[in-house]
């Protein structure tokens, strides 16, 4: 297929995409497999961008960039690096999209139609979520940030995702309350047994697990739920590292959630019971 030149824009954030993530030596070695004419200047991505504009001003058309950046994202160039490539290639989604083009994990590049917003790039290419998918995070991680994440609103997706840990808690035993009240209300060893046990209890290694998921949820409501809840958006910033990092958080107690034992202590165990 003949490819229409890529624009300027689309050019230089491609270029950044790749230099981000190619040795010197390597963009060499890849420009001249693709065929595009080599270039001189010292910054990896405008070394590339220079030879992505002279190769399109050479054939009148995108084909021989498109060939560059399919080859040098190809899947066997990051074995073992599965969540650095899938991230990458969402990137150069963005760009790609306007294109009509889009890169997929397994290396194919296939036509698609052309996205006309930045919105329908983000929502074909959203770099957050791919990384997140990459994690194996848990689907109600996701459920509950689906429309947060496509915008890339790393506040919003933060809040949603501390939201749904305590709504599990909720639905598991009928306990009202937020935060770190349910917290409390679902896992006190106080009476020997909380509503919401990690385990079984039976000896003090177990007893002691219970206790340090329990302070690990409550801190977790702590740091994220409560200023994400209370403070302006442009006073809590939060950045793409940090919300990965708090998402797999949440992603992991949502499957010890799951797991857990829901005892004689919760409501939901003496309604059903009765």
């Amino acid at each position: 297929m003949a490819l229409p030149p890529f624009t300027s824009g689309q050019l230089e954030h491609l270029a950044r995409v790749v230099g981000d993530s190619t040795t010197g030596s390597e963009i060499d070695r890849l420009l001249v497999e693709a065929r595009l004419p080599p270039s001189d200047i010292s910054t990896k991505w405008r070394r590339i961008r220079d030879s992505f504009e002279r190769v399109q001003a050479r054939d009148g058309g995108g084909n021989a960039v498109a060939k560059f950046v399919k080859l040098a994202l190809a899947p066997d160039r990051f074995v073992g690096e599965r969540e650095a490539h899938d991230g990458l290639c969402a990137s150069a989604n963005e760009a790609l999209s306007f294109a009509g083009l889009q890169l997929h994990s397994d290396g194919k590049l296939v036509q698609i139609a052309a996205a006309r917003t930045l919105s329908e790039a983000e929502e074909r290419a959203n770099r957050l979520q791919a990384k997140l998918k990459a994690r194996d995070v848990h689907p109600d991680v996701l459920a509950f940030c689906r429309a947060e994440l496509v915008k890339e609103n790393y506040f919003h997706a933060v809040l949603e995702a501390a939201k749904s840990v305590a709504q599990k808690i909720r639905d598991r035993t009928e306990l009202t309350g937020d935060a770190a009240t349910l917290v409390d209300a679902a896992f006190t060893t106080k009476d020997n047994m909380p509503p919401l046990a990690f385990n079984r209890l039976e000896d003090p290694n177990e007893l002691s697990e219970h206790r340090g998921l329990t302070t690990m949820i409550k801190g977790f409501f702590m740091t994220f739920r409560n200023p994400t809840a209370h403070a302006p958006k442009v006073r809590w910033a939060i950045h793409e590292a940090d919300a990965l990092d708090m998402l797999a958080q949440a992603s992991t107690f949502h499957r010890r959630l799951d797991e857990a034992i829901v005892t004689p202590a919760a409501p939901v165990y003496r309604r059903h019971a009765a």
